[in-house]
């Protein structure tokens, strides 16, 4: 009996398990780095924020800091250190940089890393 190829449809076995598998490490691939791009869109919220206060010109470095610190805590926000902020402050010009990259393990021994560097400049230097 010889089956013409318009009679013929569906995928195989072979294929439809191919194709699930695809999908599913798109999937996966979604749900660890969405995480990081959202905690990413917060960082980016706190330093408008911190950009918004008035007279931020005047605070010293350590109060710059200590001010950021309280605003990562209120957004969970645990992958930025100390040493990822630099502050630097000239008379009314104050530029803080938050550079910082984040590795999260995929699977097995696959990671991913995203490197992030987030500037702000207030005042004139």
């Amino acid at each position: 009996m010889n089956m013409s190829p318009k009679h013929q449809q569906g995928l195989t076995f072979i294929s439809l398990v191919f194709t699930l598998g695809i999908v599913a490490s798109f999937v996966l691939l979604a749900l660890k780095i969405g995480p990081i791009y959202l905690d990413h869109s917060k960082v980016v919220g706190t330093l408008a924020g911190l950009k918004e206060t008035a007279d931020i010109e005047k605070l010293s470095e350590a109060e710059i800091r200590r001010s950021l610190n309280r605003r990562f805590n209120i957004n969970s926000i645990a992958d930025i250190t100390q040493d990822d902020i630099t502050v630097t402050k000239r008379g009314k010009y104050l530029k803080v940089v938050i550079e910082y990259e984040v590795v999260r393990k995929i699977i097995g021994n696959l990671s991913v890393l995203v490197e992030f560097n987030d500037v702000i400049e207030v005042g004139q230097e």
